[in-house]
């Protein structure tokens, strides 16, 4: 596969791939520093980030390229220049695209045009680059993903979208629960269901945050107002949410050895109680550390197309 836009583009022997390259990027940092001496990635940010940023930068510098950051006030990225055009242009100069951005559907057209790795490094609908870190931490901290189980509470949005991926890829039982209207995306939880089915685990979501916690190995939450919220919006979700704030109480309902889980940025007594998240059982900024790994592993993995694709006919050659 050329491009990573969503976790369900890998196939399972492409996700676990994915992470040992990230656990060798680990144990290893400048194994590969050779691998884009001379050449460059062009990071783009129509938002502002911390993690995804500067994760990034260190791995291409670690892979011993230049990486070339970029805004919307830098490009004509979908203004007085088609967005295929642009992905054309930048094929010629650059190893890689790193993207971050609003609109999945843009990042989609900007990959079918270019003929070097596209990474989606944040749109409305997806996060796949923070489940990459995700699992990578539960496979740290328990040394193994099979058996374990997840909760998620709060916003069905794309940290929920690809969690759930990347939990039924790797046969992690996933539950989200969020309030009424706050939904992930039909879409996702179907196909999240699939693939969770085909790799021997169960993926669900429900209203119940104490349902969803029961037994689980990860208690997992995000901020309630993402960027690009309305202010006029803020009270009611703040309502809607409020009781799903992970607190010690909910911690209580997962299994004793359960782990929290954020992305990060936390807002403290919003969606996670500061006890929780300041306390011996939050893993959130093994987390962040893992997002550097993992950019390292994605970007060497792509630029050597070693990760199989959803669709990639080895894939299925592979597991039949």
């Amino acid at each position: 596969m050329k491009d990573l836009l969503r976790i369900a583009d890998l196939s399972p022997e492409g996700l676990h791939h994915a992470l040992s390259l990230s656990i060798e990027a680990e144990m290893l940092p400048h194994h590969w520093s050779n691998e884009l001496k001379g050449e460059s990635v062009v990071l783009y940010f129509s938002k502002p980030s911390t993690r995804t940023r500067i994760s990034f930068e260190t791995a291409v510098a670690r892979l011993g390229g230049a990486p070339i950051v970029v805004g919307p006030n830098e490009l004509q990225l979908g203004r007085g220049e088609t967005i295929e055009d642009t992905a054309r242009v930048i094929s010629r100069f650059a190893k890689a695209f790193v993207i971050r951005t609003f609109d999945d559907e843009e990042v989609r057209r900007f990959a079918e045009a270019a003929t070097i790795p596209v990474i989606n490094a944040l749109t409305d609908g997806h996060h796949p680059c923070q489940a990459l870190a995700d699992l990578m931490t539960l496979r740290q901290h328990f040394g193994r993903l099979a058996g374990l189980k997840v909760a998620y509470l709060g916003d069905g949005n794309n940290v929920a979208h690809s969690l759930m991926e990347a939990c039924a890829l790797a046969g992690v039982d996933v539950a989200v629960a969020t309030p009424p209207g706050f939904e992930p995306a039909r879409e996702v939880v179907e196909a999240a269901e699939r693939l969770a089915y085909e790799n021997g685990a169960i993926a669900w979501t429900t209203h119940d945050p104490l349902l969803a916690v029961a037994g689980a190995h990860a208690v997992y939450t995000d901020v309630w107002m993402s960027m690009g919220v309305p202010e006029e919006e803020r009270a009611a979700r703040e309502g809607a949410l409020r009781s799903y704030e992970v607190t010690d109480a909910v911690m209580a309902e997962a299994d004793p050895s359960a782990v929290f889980m954020h992305c990060l940025p936390a807002h403290r007594g919003e969606e996670v109680a500061a006890d929780v998240i300041d306390g011996p059982s939050s893993v959130v900024f093994d987390q962040a550390e893992n997002r550097l790994h993992t950019a390292v592993g994605l970007l060497y993995g792509l630029l050597h197309r070693e990760l199989l694709g959803a669709h990639d006919d080895r894939a299925y050659a592979k597991s039949a």
